[in-house]
């Protein structure tokens, strides 16, 4: 259970750190700048969501059903920057990291472990799962910003 906790902790500091980095820009007033705004909000919003689910779902079918979720806004963020080829990789590598968190999702039991059972969660690959999501959306946003 301290693992757990531990690694909660860490998963919810580095979400935050992104999000510092992601919101800290300067004036942003021409329309890529505008667009680059929309897709690192929704790319912050996805990957946190994302992040908080592996750390807080007991079960596979819940964790499956909200990275499901999650990778379809990804398709729809892709879709309307279609036009960007750079960006559009950059969001299939966030994609390709939250289809792998799948993988972790098939270690967790079907139903949530009931009063008093212990939980089967991995420490070690739940941090990775969210920990490559959160590196996968830094490049979307480093990307963005080099455009």
């Amino acid at each position: 259970m301290q693992k757990i906790m531990k690694t909660t902790a860490l998963l919810f500091a580095g979400a935050l750190l992104f999000t510092g980095c992601a919101s800290s820009n300067g004036s942003d007033t021409a329309s890529g700048d505008d667009n680059c705004e929309v897709v690192r909000v929704a790319v912050r919003d996805i990957s946190n969501g994302a992040q908080n689910a592996i750390a807080t779902s007991v079960d596979q079918p819940t964790l499956t059903e909200k990275l499901e979720g999650y990778s379809q806004r990804l398709d729809e963020v892709a879709d309307e920057n279609a036009d960007d080829e750079d960006l559009v990789t950059a969001i299939d590598g966030l994609q390709e990291k939250i289809t792998a968190a799948e993988e972790y999702a098939a270690t967790l039991p079907t139903a949530a472990p009931g009063e008093g059972e212990e939980s089967t969660i991995d420490p070690d690959a739940q941090a990775t799962a969210s920990g490559d999501i959160q590196a996968a959306a830094v490049t979307v946003t480093e990307v963005c910003e080099a455009e």
